[in-house]
Order: C-alpha cells, then sequence, then structure tokens
C-alpha cells in the first residue's frame, strides 16, 4: 500500500502529508485563514486611503497637529476592527475564546512587558496630552522635536545642547540648540520612568539669559542700558504676543504674575560685575536671536568704550633685582693655585 505524500482526508478535509494529518489544518481553516488575510488587505487599504486624505492639507503648523491627531485616529480605529475581525473570524465559540484569551494574555504579559508598557505608555501620552508632534521635548535623556508617535515608540529629530549640559550622555558636538542630524527613537514607557520636558505645550516660548563680567573700574550703568535696549528691540515683539498665551496660563494654573519685560541683573564677584539679562524668546530659533543680540551688544560696549572682563592676567613689570658680593672671599685662584 503507498502511501500519497499529500492529500485531503476526512469530512472536513484536514490535510495528511505522509500518511500523518495536520492538526488544524484543513479546508474550513482554510477558508478563514483566507477570509482573514483579505480582511486585513481592505482594512489596509481603508487605512493607506483615509491617510492619504488626512495628509493632504498640511500647509501649516495648525493643519500639521490636525493631521497628526486624524491619522492617529485612524491608526487606533483600523487596529480595533482588525482585532475585531480577527476574532470573529478565528472564535466563533465564546468558551474558547475567553480560554484563548485568558492564555494568550498570560503568555503576552510575562513575555512582552516592555511592549505592554510601551503601548500603555502611548495612551498615557494621547490622553494626559503629554505632547504632540512638532512639540520640543526632552524624553529618555534626549532632546529634540517630536517627528512621529506610534503605539510603541517616539521618534525625535536630536537637537544639540547648550555648554552648560555639554557633559550629559550620549556626548553631542552642536553646542546649541540646533538640529544635530541623528533621528532618535524612544519607547513610550520612558514616560513611567523619567519626567518628560515640553518646551512647547501650552507655552511655546522659554525665558532665555545671557551673561556679561563688567570689570568693575568700568560704567557698569551704560552697559546695563545696552543690554536692556539690545534685549527690548529684539525681544517686545514677541513679548507682545505672548502675553495673551501667559494671561491664560495665569487663569488656568495658579503661577504668579509673570513679568515679560527684559531684566538685568546684578551679580558681584572677586573679579568683576556680572550682568545678566533675561528676556523671553520663542521655543525656536533661539541661537539666531542670541547671535543678533550678541552682535549688537559687541557694537555699543565698543562705541562707550567698555570692555569685557576676563580672568587673564598681565605682567607689567618686575621688581628691581640687586646682587651682592662678598668682599672678603677668597678668589679661587689663590686658593687653588691655579690661573
Amino acid at each position: 500500500m503507498t502511501t500519497r505524500a499529500f492529500e485531503l482526508v476526512g469530512p472536513t478535509h484536514s490535510v495528511q502529508v505522509f500518511g500523518i494529518r495536520l492538526l488544524g489544518v484543513d479546508a474550513h481553516n482554510a477558508r478563514k485563514a483566507l477570509f482573514t488575510g483579505v480582511f486585513f488587505l481592505i482594512m489596509w487599504l481603508i487605512s493607506k486611503g483615509l491617510r492619504a486624505i488626512a495628509h493632504t492639507n498640511i500647509d501649516n503648523k495648525k493643519a500639521h497637529r490636525v493631521t497628526f491627531w486624524t491619522r492617529q485616529g485612524i491608526s487606533l480605529i483600523t487596529f480595533l476592527l482588525s482585532l475585531l475581525g480577527f476574532v470573529s473570524i478565528w472564535f466563533d465559540n465564546p468558551a474558547r475564546l475567553a480560554t484563548g484569551i485568558g492564555l494568550v494574555g498570560a503568555g503576552l504579559a510575562f513575555a512582552l512587558q516592555k511592549v505592554i508598557t510601551s503601548f500603555a505608555g502611548y495612551f498615557v501620552i494621547l490622553r494626559g496630552k503629554t505632547f504632540n508632534v512638532g512639540d520640543r521635548i526632552t524624553m529618555g535623556g534626549v532632546r529634540g522635536d517630536v517627528i512621529a508617535l506610534n503605539f510603541i515608540q517616539t521618534v525625535i529629530m536630536e537637537m544639540g545642547q547648550p555648554p552648560s549640559v555639554q557633559a550629559s550622555d550620549p556626548g553631542m558636538w552642536v553646542q546649541s540648540r540646533q538640529y544635530s542630524g541623528r533621528i532618535v527613537t524612544v519607547t513610550n514607557s520612558k514616560i513611567f520612568d523619567e519626567p518628560v520636558y515640553n518646551y512647547t505645550q501650552d507655552f511655546p516660548f522659554i525665558w532665555e539669559e545671557m551673561h556679561l563680567p563688567i570689570s568693575y573700574k568700568d560704567d557698569r550703568y551704560a552697559a546695563e542700558r545696552i543690554l536692556l535696549d539690545v534685549a527690548r528691540r529684539e525681544t517686545i515683539p514677541i513679548a507682545d504676543i505672548a502675553q495673551p498665551t501667559i494671561d491664560l496660563l495665569e487663569e488656568r494654573y495658579a503661577i504668579q504674575k509673570v513679568d515679560l519685560e527684559p531684566r538685568v541683573y546684578f551679580r558681584l564677584t572677586d573679579n568683576w560685575v556680572e550682568l545678566t539679562v533675561r528676556f523671553i524668546c520663542k521655543d525656536h530659533e533661539i541661537r539666531g536671536l542670541k547671535d543678533r543680540m550678541s552682535r549688537q551688544i559687541i557694537d555699543a560696549l565698543d562705541k562707550s568704550g567698555i570692555g569685557v572682563a576676563s580672568g587673564t592676567y598681565e605682567i607689567v613689570g618686575l621688581p628691581p633685582i640687586r646682587v651682592q658680593t662678598d668682599p672678603s672671599a677668597t678668589p679661587a685662584s689663590k686658593t687653588t693655585g691655579k690661573p
């Protein structure tokens, strides 16, 4: 009697290979698998079509955020519909469904703890409005702008760091808040372990400072006027834009009245008077703003004859050196007898 390599046997047309019947591989399950593939393909096409429609209007930042939230909604709806369709196709018996969900859930909870935590972090980010695509954040030790967000990961376009935090890990070669060129992926589970710093949510402005050391012999008050004039000229338009936002924050949160006017603070040191000008600026283009201010401040200091103090030292002279010989000393030639 010869055994066929492949044949369909029984009323359910189960697959048999070399006389061995494969468990669960029959015509009925094959139809289910085919229908599942077609269903997932249809859901994928629907998702791509809706995403293409949502991507048609991204002319400005507001429209971009609307597109982001629309795409997140599409992802959630298609995921839930796909999951519901898969369960409906394969589990027609509620008892088997409950048993299967229990076994699979227990196994996944143990084996995919980080994945489940990241998935939960995704909903916390959305529900708590921790950040949006386009926000400038610090998350998991990475600073930059959020360029993508999915169920498991957050994608950040990394930016440089000021010199005061250059020693942090990982190392950074860009000494300013501008893009470094690296795209960094951070798991969403980081929001449960570390704080998330958001530079743009609710208040898309930050306060910056510039420090200027002035010698005690120079006119420090003239230097103060220079700093204030430059800061007001560059930042007063920004402060006017920020005022309605800060008023809204004061109504929503218990914060004190905030003064948006530039201000100069004095600090005494052993070598000079340190003048610090504090001003408000937008969350982006800070380096360009400080560059313009620095150029204007240097020109104004030169015109006023005010120098910038430093920790260098200049030697202007040495004390006179006097050499005195002892007249009672015996010359070496007389002692040794040598010429």
